[in-house]
């Protein structure tokens, strides 16, 4: 059982610690079955796999480094971790598919457990990273069991996913700023990242989750949306950012504390990611029962611009979402998924001197066309 710090790699995580040799040279259990792995607990058929690595005519995909683990039909992985009881964690691992379509990932630490599609595969390299998030139950000094289990029955048994790259971190929600109420609505807080990965980090729906990746946000439908970092994407402000995917297909969304009948403004940075995502770009944003799109219309040296929606708060709670409106992918690569990227969302209050002002307006303006047709009478 390891004592983590608050973020990074597992012991281990990403497998580069091969089992010691059965006899023979060094590394003579890769691309075989094993049955110990230094830092895991194994059961079932599991591979470790090399980069370059083939099987037929198909090489086997290694995310990062020189060595990444296949887990066969209904095998599984776990380590022991020792956790804060209460606290939020999300896990970042990468993962790729190898023989089928359909292959998944169960990911688990008792009682929280979630399966992550592998089916769309959003980039080109063959592998993505992805992010889940789960609230630790075990007391202090316990163990939390950290799973990934192929749930698939292949005809090959030694078929299954590629998992490589596994990280934690512990997860802190921002508290709501005073003048906005939207809670990390700058996207700052979220999952780890590793430095040198340049694909970002998918986050899968989480509707049925109790815990969220990204703090204080929903991902509401069946496709997942991109979490991104400045220092492999444009990212509006700030550090992070989030790139929406598959059009309606990936929704972000959250509700915010409202007042009923007090009217709002809902504003937000609508941009490009800098991933050659091919155009157009838009952005489609709901408040309460106001839907409006946003083209991204780059000018100049600009790579993002200000969006807004005012509305009226029909509640004490009201949802706030963005999607793709289109299906886009990159020019450089047509099987790489992309799509326009939204930071700062702020909602706050349209003041009272706004609403009288306009009411104003309105009024001379009816006055305005009271005298013109006595005058023209």
């Amino acid at each position: 059982m390891l004592l983590l710090p608050d973020y990074g790699l597992i012991s281990n995580g990403d497998f580069e610690t091969t089992p010691a040799p059965s006899g023979g040279t060094a590394g003579s259990d890769l691309g075989e079955g094993i049955t110990s792995l230094p830092g895991w607990t194994v059961n079932g058929t599991v591979e470790l796999v090399e980069s370059g690595q083939k099987q037929g005519g198909m090489i086997l995909i290694v995310p990062e480094g020189s060595r990444a683990l296949r887990l066969g039909n209904e095998a599984q992985i776990s380590q022991g971790l020792q956790l804060e009881k209460g606290a939020s964690y999300a896990v970042t691992f990468s993962a790729a598919r190898t023989c089928a379509q359909l292959e998944s990932l169960n990911v688990s630490v008792f009682p929280a457990a979630s399966t992550v599609d592998l089916q769309t595969l959003y980039s080109v390299e063959g592998w993505d990273a992805y992010a889940w998030a789960f609230q630790a139950e075990a007391d202090d000094g316990t163990d939390s069991l950290l799973s990934f289990k192929n749930p698939g029955m292949e005809d090959d048994p030694t078929c299954g996913p590629i998992i490589d790259s596994i990280a934690i971190k512990k997860l802190f929600t921002p508290e709501r700023p005073k003048d906005n109420a939207v809670v990390n609505g700058d996207f700052e807080e979220g999952p780890w990242m590793f430095q040198n990965a340049s694909l970002g980090v998918l986050l899968p729906t989480n509707l049925e989750e109790a815990m969220s990746a990204l703090p204080g946000w929903l991902v509401e439908s069946n496709r997942a949306v991109r979490y991104i970092d400045s220092n492999h994407f444009v990212v509006p402000q700030g550090k992070r950012a989030v790139e929406l995917l598959s059009g309606k297909e990936g929704i972000i969304s959250q509700m915010v504390e409202t007042t009923p009948d007090k009217q709002y403004s809902l504003t937000f940075t609508v941009g490009a990611a800098g991933d050659s995502c091919q155009a157009p770009l838009a952005v489609m944003a709901f408040a309460s029962d106001q839907a409006q799109n946003f083209h991204y219309a780059p000018t100049g040296n600009a790579t993002s611009q200000l969006a807004n929606i005012t509305f009226t708060a029909r509640a004490e709670r009201t949802r706030i979402a963005f999607y793709s409106v289109y299906y886009n992918t990159r020019s450089d690569d047509h099987s790489s998924l992309c799509g326009p990227v939204v930071d700062d969302v702020r909602v706050w209050g349209v003041s009272s001197t706004v609403t009288l002002t306009r009411a104003c307006a309105a009024s001379l303006l009816s006055l305005l066309v009271t005298v013109l047709m006595v005058v023209t009478a």
